[in-house]
């Protein structure tokens, strides 16, 4: 495992980083085009972890810099929705203090060569994130369609995952160290 490659799938990670800024931009001037961006974005996180896999192209970099980049992409889209009034504030709070939480427990964990592979109810909360940004960046967007409902109802489902998911990180953490 190299430390500091620029392969396919870091490529893919730091630009999941550099469409953040076109995304706010973007999500405030045009909902849909903000929501084609974001999906882009979002896109970019499964590409990355999977092309990393097949090729066996696994860095440290790219292990400490997505999580980061994902996490740097969900805590915008949180802000931008509290900031156009989709979100209240509560909620947001909730899932960025868990973002911080884990991205740490990580950080700390890879310091001493340990890396706490991403749990199936992580990766569970991240899709059901990204519905549930979408839906309540497109509601009334498209063919005014009411989209508000199921995007709350699918940021209930992130968020009790979001603290489901940090506790078994917190575990495996206690564990590992």
């Amino acid at each position: 495992m190299s430390t500091l490659k620029l392969n396919l799938p870091t490529i893919l990670t730091l630009s999941r980083i550099v469409l953040i800024p076109v995304f706010v931009v973007t999500v405030h001037l045009h909902p849909i085009f903000g929501a084609v961006v974001f999906g882009i974005a979002s896109l970019t996180d499964f590409l990355d972890g999977y092309l990393a896999r097949r090729s066996g192209d696994i860095t440290k970099f790219g292990i400490i810099l997505d999580p980061i980049a994902d996490k740097f992409l969900v805590i915008s889209a949180l802000i931008v929705l509290v900031d156009i009034d989709r979100l209240p504030a509560w909620i947001a709070i909730i899932i960025i203090a868990r973002e911080f939480l884990v991205t740490g427990l990580r950080v700390v964990a890879l310091s001493k060569d340990i890396v706490i592979p991403a749990e199936l109810g992580g990766k569970f909360k991240t899709g059901f994130q990204i519905a549930a940004i979408l839906c309540l960046i497109l509601h009334r967007s498209l063919f005014d369609i009411n989209l508000y409902d199921i995007g709350i109802v699918l940021v209930w489902i992130s968020l009790v995952l979001s603290i489901i998911s940090g506790i078994k990180y917190t575990i495996s953490f206690g564990k590992m160290i």
